[in-house]
């Protein structure tokens, strides 16, 4: 259970220390770390000192500037869960080997805002989040209903394992819930009888999001389907509703609707301040207008995850196009609704490429599941001058998730690329020339 380094800043005091990649940290203080967690709370102790496997000793400052290739050096809690709606049993063979592991660990929780349905949580688990302040969390909710969750999960311990959710309430850790709307399973009545639930309940949780089920043209439940239009626009209805009800019971709109549900059912996005500062920005939920914000001369900020020293770079080392000349900005079908309107208001007359997901096909359309397959496909049909402007969310360590390159994108399509971050800044500079 070593700590291993996977790059070093140059010029940092771990690169003056010697530290580099592939150096393992096996100890500080004689205790060794089992996540990035313990990682950075005995990194904190200003004289401790860190005992690297090859038996060096160097103070704890000296590992300031090194990354970690892990956050869980014990090794990630996985899923036992069997939910006929889980994404990962819906990919292909022949993607990154990182995307088909199913982590169901609160660790993740508290560090990524990953979702745990806590069916793995334990009373050991409760007592070092409770000792540890490890909060926020994030709940992978979908029902109140014991049977009903636990069909949902295909698994009896999703009957009960909510009410881990009190334990860390009453002692005063933060959550986040989510569900995952499956038409005809935990819609309509159903999703009332939970926020009811959860309103009575659980009414300190900070926020509850109701996002869409996605399928893939590679999914095998043939119970599951998409929402329809009119199902989408009854949902985004009962949460307003439901908003209502939670800003008089407890002060607070406590339930929020994903953007996707709100283009599905092709109704405006509610005004920025009803995100009321965006808790679930990362889960979808409140980033169009936030980005709306950000563009303004007073801008929004949307509260992310933590920022831990653990994530893999989108697009390190991305190549820089020359300023000057014709770009297109390359987004999904439903960012090319929501970025459209931003770049006309930004003065920009910017070619925008929406790419149709063909790769996965079914239902998904948001940027962040394109592939290069499909990004090479759409950037034939331009003209060989234009440079392809890419948001770094399409990529992890340079890799797209079916592993193309930026480079391999640039040979391919004959022309440059040029990344930019996916955010108010990126968006700026994709539209600058």
């Amino acid at each position: 259970m070593h700590v291993r380094i996977s790059s070093v800043q140059a010029a940092s005091p771990a690169a003056h220390v010697g530290l580099g990649p592939g150096d393992e940290v096996v100890a500080i203080d004689d205790v060794t770390p089992r996540d990035v967690l313990d990682y950075a709370r005995l990194a904190a102790e200003p004289n401790a000192v860190a005992r690297l496997a090859d038996g060096r000793e160097v103070p704890v400052a000296g590992l300031s500037g090194a990354t970690l290739d892990a956050s869980a050096f014990d090794g990630v809690q996985t899923c036992d869960n069997h939910c006929e709606f889980c994404f990962i049993h819906q990919l292909p063979k022949g993607m990154r080997r990182s995307l088909y592991l199913r982590d169901d660990d609160y660790r993740l929780s508290a560090m990524y805002g990953n979702f745990t349905t806590l069916t793995r949580f334990t009373e050991l688990d409760l007592e070092r989040v409770l000792d540890e302040r490890i909060s926020p969390l994030h709940v992978s909710i979908h029902a109140t209903d014991p049977g009903v969750r636990a069909r949902m999960l295909r698994n009896p311990k999703g009957a009960t394992s909510l009410r881990w959710m009190r334990a860390l309430l009453d002692g005063g850790i933060d959550l986040h819930g989510q569900i995952v709307l499956c038409p005809g399973v935990n819609d309509g009545g159903t999703l009332d009888a939970t926020l009811a639930d959860l309103l009575a309940g659980w009414p300190e949780i900070l926020s509850i999001g109701v996002v869409p089920l996605g399928l893939s043209r590679f999914n095998t439940e043939t119970d599951l389907r998409v929402a329809t239009r009119e199902e989408a626009r009854a949902t985004v209805d009962a949460v307003h509703l439901w908003q209502e009800r939670a800003l008089r019971e407890v002060g607070r709109r406590f339930v929020f609707a994903a953007d996707e549900l709100y283009l599905l059912a092709d109704e405006p996005f509610p005004p920025a301040d009803t995100y009321e500062g965006f808790p679930q920005h990362e889960n979808g939920i409140g980033m169009a207008r936030a980005l709306e914000g950000d563009l303004t001369p007073e801008p929004t900020r949307a509260r992310g995850a933590p920022a831990w020293g653990y994530r893999p770079v989108r697009a390190p080392d991305a190549p820089t196009a020359t300023r000057g000349g014709r770009g297109a900005i390359v987004t999904g079908e439903l960012g090319a609704r929501v970025i459209a309107p931003l770049v006309r208001a930004l003065g920009s007359d910017a070619d925008i490429v929406p790419v149709a997901n063909r790769y996965f096909g079914g239902n998904v359309s948001v940027t962040g599941l394109l592939t290069g397959v499909d990004v090479v496909e759409a950037l034939r049909g331009l003209d060989a001058d234009v440079t392809a402007v890419l948001p770094d969310v399409l990529f992890a360590d340079g890799r797209t998730l079916d592993d193309y390159s930026i480079e391999r994108i640039e040979a391919e399509t004959e022309r440059t690329v040029r990344i930019v971050t996916t955010d108010a800044a990126g968006l700026r500079e994709a539209t600058s020339r």
